[in-house]
């Protein structure tokens, strides 16, 4: 299954923000995620529809909506899950 992404406002502020490298990097990640969510993806515990994914010292977190996946936060890992 291919999967649709969508950034919301503050995650695509916060990918901005981030250097050029580690921007790619992520692009790649999420575009290999998109078939049917390959690449290093954990479900988070203790959520429904909650999932991460890990891009080098780099965390993406989305909800999974259907055939949507649906970036609400983008960041380092030691600073992302507060």
């Amino acid at each position: 299954m291919r999967y649709e992404v969508e950034f919301m406002a503050p995650a695509r502020d916060q990918l901005r923000a981030l250097p050029k490298k580690t921007r790619r990097l992520i692009g790649r990640k999420i575009d290999r995620a998109q078939t049917d969510l390959e690449g290093d993806v954990k479900k988070l515990k203790g959520f429904k529809n909650k999932y991460r994914l890990r891009a080098g010292n780099y965390r993406v977190l989305f909800e999974l909506e259907g055939p949507l996946i649906v970036i609400y936060d983008v960041g380092d890992r030691k600073d992302i899950y507060e």
